[in-house]
Order: structure tokens, then C-alpha cells, then sequence
């Protein structure tokens, strides 16, 4: 059966006659007729007693006149509870390195809410492995965090570079020249760790010049970094633009490094299996926020 089908028999039976039930239906009478011989033909049995001069239904047209009433009202219901349904509640399970938190996510959550009114948030802020470890679990939909992993399972769309210097309490190093891995090194280097992909990155650095992990301070937290590095603890590679007022301020002082150590490139990060219309949306409105050039910046 067919709902055009049922709704041949119906309006048919309804209206008295096969030209009634066309014009309601805006379709002609042979179609109409076709529609009933149809559900006749599949049933071995007619619907209609054709000796009467008017549309009169037989007994097993009364029984089939019953279905297609039931059938057509449920469909009219299940419509118009579509039509008229509240957005769906989504909760997004976002997960965002500490620079993401301390820059631009409040910007993220806002588009990202005016784009999808009924989305709760549960922001995570993590580490670099474990905003992977997360994501590949299935406890992260999403996650924004330097693009250093290689993974079939995951999928990568770049979002922008975060440029970091190497900066230290004014006058705790000399700066009337510049200064190379080795003058670093011999300091007290503040840093995140092998559990952070900048972290990593730094490691590299000092590895290609010939120099392992001497006197470091390890933390898994950013602003404890800051906090030390405007103490006087030690150096730190920090990003330059989100910590400009402090700069200005003179609580810190970037220093003058050769060679640089290499920008991090930040992605917005899903698995594969999870793709669909919300996460492009979701990866168009990150990259349209992304800005790691100013620290707290507002919704």
C-alpha cells in the first residue's frame, strides 16, 4: 500500500465519488481510479460496488477505509509534531589545550551557541595527549590542540599558527647581543613537558643542537608558567602577542633567540567515524574564531 493509495480510497469513499476525490487530490479521475484498482488488485478484492450509481464502498472496502483513516491521521500527526518540534538539545563535548581557553574560546562557545541555540557545553581543558586520548576514547567530540599527532582516526583541519618567544623577567639575561640554544640552556628553562606537543617541540629544539634536559621546571599548567617566568624563576617560550600587556607592562622581556624554535600549528580534531553536517559547522565557526593573538578576549 501507498499513501496515495490510501488516500484514493479515502477521499473516494469521503466525498461520494472518483471526480471529487480527484479535484481534492488536484490530480484527474483515471488516476484516481488507477490508485483503487491498484490496492484492489494487490488484495483480490474490490473496494467498491460498482453497480451503484454513487461511490459505495463493500465490506472489505469499509475495512480498508478504516486503515487508510488510521494511516493518513497518524502521518498528519507525525508531520505536524515535526514541523512544529523544539530544536534538538545538543551537548558538545569540547575539549581545548590551555592557550585556546586563555584567548579565544569564549568566542568559540558564543558562535557556536548562536549557530545552535540549544547546545550545552562541556569545555575540557587538557593537555595535548590527553585531548587525543580523549577523543579517540569517544569522551570529546571535538578538540583544538597543536597539530602534531599522525592518526588514520582522526581527522585534521588547520586553524592557525601560534607564534612563541623566548621571554624572561627583565634583566635576568644579558641582552645587548643575541642569544643562542646553548645561552638557554644553561638557564633555568620553565616548561610544560613531554605531555605537551609544544612541549615536544621544544625538546626537538634543544635536541638538534646536541643538548638534553638539564635544569628544567616542569608544569602542566600555563599561567603557572607565566606566573614563574614573571617571578624571575627562569625563561620560558611563551606566546608573544596573547602576553603583550605584560610586555608593555615590563613584567616580562622576550629575548632575542637564534635559531628560533618552530610556530605551533593548532587544528580543530575529530574522529573519523564522527563526521557529519555539525562538525563542519562546528570547524567552520573554529576557524573563523581562531585567534591566539589577544589573551581573554570577550564573547
Amino acid at each position: 500500500m501507498t499513501f496515495k493509495q490510501l488516500e484514493a480510497i479515502y477521499w473516494v469513499a469521503q466525498l461520494g465519488g472518483f471526480s471529487q476525490a480527484a479535484q481534492k487530490l488536484h490530480t484527474t479521475q483515471p488516476a484516481v481510479s488507477k490508485r483503487v484498482r491498484e490496492l484492489e488488485d494487490a488484495f483480490g478484492t474490490p473496494l467498491f460496488d460498482r453497480t451503484m450509481r454513487s461511490a459505495r464502498l463493500t465490506e472489505k472496502g469499509e475495512e480498508m477505509f478504516a486503515i487508510a483513516k488510521d494511516l493518513l491521521g497518524r502521518r498528519a500527526q507525525a508531520i505536524e509534531g515535526f514541523v512544529q518540534a523544539a530544536a534538538p538539545q545538543r551537548q558538545l563535548r569540547i575539549g581545548v589545550t590551555e592557550l585556546t581557553a586563555l584567548t579565544w574560546l569564549p568566542r568559540f562557545v558564543n558562535a557556536v551557541h548562536a549557530r545552535f541555540p540549544a547546545t550545552s557545553f562541556e569545555p575540557d581543558v587538557d593537555d595535548s595527549f590527553g585531548l587525543r586520548n580523549k577523543l579517540l576514547a569517544g569522551n570529546l567530540d571535538i578538540a583544538i590542540l597543536p597539530d602534531l599527532f599522525e592518526d588514520s582516526r582522526l581527522v585534521k583541519h588547520t586553524l592557525g599558527k601560534v607564534r612563541n618567544t623566548w621571554m624572561c623577567k627583565p634583566g635576568l639575561l644579558p641582552t645587548q647581543h643575541p642569544l643562542n640554544v646553548h645561552d638557554i640552556a644553561e638557564q633555568r628553562v620553565l616548561t610544560q613537558g613531554g605531555r605537551s606537543a609544544t612541549g615536544q617541540i621544544y625538546d626537538e629544539w634543544f635536541r638538534a643542537a646536541g643538548i638534553g634536559t638539564g635544569n628544567w621546571i616542569v608544569s602542566n599548567n600555563l599561567m603557572a608558567i607565566i606566573g614563574m617566568t614573571v617571578s624571575g624563576l627562569g625563561v620560558a617560550h611563551l606566546p608573544q602577542f596573547a602576553l603583550q600587556p605584560l610586555i608593555d607592562l615590563g613584567m616580562l622581556e622576550v629575548l632575542d633567540v637564534a635559531p628560533p624554535v618552530p610556530d605551533v600549528v593548532f587544528a580543530a580534531v575529530h574522529k573519523a567515524e564522527n563526521h557529519s553536517v555539525v562538525m563542519d559547522q562546528l570547524v567552520e565557526i573554529a576557524t573563523r574564531c581562531c585567534d591566539f593573538g589577544r589573551a581573554f578576549q570577550g564573547a
